[in-house]
């Protein structure tokens, strides 16, 4: 019988191309979101790609009682992958108490009904921004955890200790937390990829809309900082790749490969690419200028980051793959899809 997986927050961007993993490794996936940044479409997609379509629950992980209901309407989940949270840095800026009410009350419940219904293990959505502004780069999982430049990313600290503590007062469960770096691109067959209600959040898809004519122009936040072409850098990994390494936690956990209770991943290239040799790329791969105007520092941005993603690739035996080019052409097939589709 194929081992149930609940995946929080799986009609958005990253959790979508996780469920398709997962089904396609042979997983039953159960998917719980309340679509407040994601919509419910994004399962036609799924079952486009994969011939079987998944459970779906609208639901919201903050409310506890709707939660147990979940687990006890579907007995049997072994692992959770845990993806539902409020994820933009500017706007947990301007909307503290909402990123700490949904990013924390959810992992809580989450934590306090798996020991009830026998849940193995958490694989959790974690974010290089707990490292804050690293004093070197490339970083690796020893990297100190350091004041977090937004609530966002305090959002993500506070998680993991949360898990950390709640594991070593002796709960029967086991974690795997996955750093990750700057998740972008598509599924190659432009069935699912990255669609934000509104006015997008992150780079890419701003990106994408501008050159694509939805978006006037994109502003690109400083080009002062202490960078080749001062511009922001980061770990730009394919959505893909970072799929697949949910699959590959999910696995070691539930087979028991290794004696840890808790185990911290980077996920990401090894590389470090700029916010203007993104948009260089973009240029290239879609064949059109952008529009773009440099503004000002945005708060809570950091400089430059980028992973040493070793431990992810000797211990999970995980590597990322795609091609930058690559990942960025299949955002901009998306995009195109989109269009042709009527949606934008």
């Amino acid at each position: 019988m194929a081992k149930k997986i609940l995946v929080t927050g799986g009609t958005g961007y990253i959790g979508s191309h996780t469920v398709v993993e997962l089904q396609q490794a042979g997983y039953e996936a159960i998917i719980v979101d309340d679509l407040s940044n994601s919509n419910a479409d994004v399962i036609e997609g799924i079952v486009k790609i994969t011939g079987i379509r998944p459970i779906f629950e609208k639901l919201d992980c903050v409310d506890f009682s709707a939660l147990k209901d979940l687990f006890e309407k579907y007995s049997g989940i072994d692992g959770i992958i845990h993806f539902a949270a409020s994820k933009a840095v500017g706007e947990s800026v301007q909307k503290p108490l909402m990123y700490y009410r949904n990013n924390l009350v959810s992992l809580i419940n989450l934590l306090e009904l798996m020991p009830e219904f026998n849940v193995k293990g958490i694989v959790f959505s974690s974010s290089c921004t707990v490292y804050g502004e690293p004093n070197n780069n490339p970083i690796d999982e020893n990297a100190p955890i350091k004041p977090a430049e937004s609530p966002y990313g305090n959002t993500k600290q506070i998680n993991e200790e949360v898990i950390q503590d709640f594991i070593h007062s002796g709960a029967s469960i086991k974690s795997i937390i996955l750093r990750y770096f700057n998740p972008i691109g598509s599924h190659p067959s432009a069935e699912i990829g990255e669609l934000p209600i509104g006015v997008p959040q992150n780079l890419v898809p701003y990106i994408t809309q501008t050159g694509i004519g939805i978006r006037e122009q994109l502003s690109v936040f400083g080009n002062d900082y202490n960078t080749p072409d001062g511009s922001c850098i980061r770990d730009f990994i394919n959505v893909v790749d970072l799929a697949k390494a949910h699959v590959v936690a999910i696995e070691r956990m539930l087979t028991d490969k290794s004696d840890e209770k808790v185990e911290i991943f980077n996920l990401g290239t090894g590389k470090g690419v700029s916010v203007l040799e993104l948009i260089n790329v973009f240029e290239k791969v879609s064949g059109k200028p952008l529009n773009y105007k440099i503004v000002g520092r945005r708060e809570g941005d950091i400089e430059q980051i980028w992973a040493n993603p070793d431990k992810a690739n000797n211990v999970l035996g995980w590597t990322a793959k795609e091609t930058i080019e690559d990942t960025v052409a299949s955002a901009w097939k998306w995009q195109q899809r989109l269009r042709n589709r009527g949606v934008m």
